[in-house]
């Protein structure tokens, strides 16, 4: 009984003698063998390294410089600027970018006539260029997504071709028959005048607006990320605008002659026939 009884209270305090589960002993994580192509790869120690035969090392005459624009100070400051603003607001950035080229493109014409600046034109050219900014900007881009064939140089002759036949007209009558219309009042005869200043200015423009554009469109869609295209053709286009301005201004100079030489004779014609009037009296 005694016996029992002992047995009875070793039973009855076992569980008082067991470490809680967190103090138990744990198991050791097993270790995982490397195979021997990894082991392979581990080069001993005091042994030198000899690189693969795929492994290429860089040599100091093999790397690619930068690109021009991106090593030019500042000005690639500005650049990176205007790239960020392009792709994070094309529309303003084309729209504010197109009015200050057509501002200096007048007033360059202005002061190479060396005539006394006058603020009309000027708000008659930000006026036209306004109405081309985004019309423009689109028309470049189709013209970047469009017509992009096998041939690299098939690509660029289409798109060169492309846009001088077709948008360079269109163009050109835009803004040489803008200029006619805000230069005079609306009326019938304002719209005849506009049809004939554009019949006097665009054959000419177009003639010589193929001795440079095509160039510029080639460099441009060749060497020019397309960020940088529109600057690129901004810079041109102040020269360009120059140019028009000035013909414009020319032909303008031509039109007022004759319209004094159409109005002198008139007068003539009409003192002739009053004299006529007065013998005959």
């Amino acid at each position: 009984m005694p016996g029992l009884a002992l047995k009875a209270g070793l039973r009855a305090a076992a569980p008082l003698r067991r470490p809680p589960p967190l103090l138990r002993r744990q198991q050791a994580p097993k270790r995982t063998t490397t195979s021997n192509t990894n082991a392979s790869k581990t080069p001993a120690s005091g042994s030198t390294t000899t690189p693969s035969s795929g492994a290429t090392i860089p040599i100091a005459g093999s790397i690619p410089p930068l690109p021009l624009w991106q090593r030019l100070g500042p000005l690639t400051t500005a650049l990176s600027l205007f790239s960020r603003s392009q792709r994070a607001r094309p529309w303003t950035t084309q729209f504010v970018s197109t009015l200050i080229v057509y501002f200096l493109g007048d007033l360059s014409a202005q002061r190479i006539r060396g005539e006394e600046y006058e603020v009309e034109r000027t708000g008659r050219a930000l006026v036209i260029g306004a109405g081309a900014a985004i019309p423009s900007y689109t028309w470049f881009v189709y013209l970047g997504n469009s017509f992009n064939y096998a041939s690299p140089i098939l690509s660029l002759l289409t798109k060169v071709v492309v846009n001088q036949l077709a948008f360079t007209p269109i163009f050109n009558t835009y803004f040489f028959g803008m200029q006619s219309l805000l230069s005079h009042p609306p009326s019938l005869s304002s719209l005849e005048h506009a049809f004939e200043h554009v019949k006097r200015t665009v054959p000419t423009s177009f003639i010589n607006s193929c001795k440079l554009w095509p160039i510029v469109t080639a460099f441009s869609f060749t060497f020019l990320p397309p960020d940088f295209r529109n600057i690129f053709g901004g810079v041109v286009a102040i020269g360009w605008q120059a140019y028009l301005s000035f013909l414009n201004r020319k032909v303008e100079g031509v039109e007022w002659e004759d319209e004094e030489k159409e109005e002198m004779r008139l007068l003539e014609v009409g003192d002739g026939k009053e004299t006529g009037g007065k013998s005959a009296a």
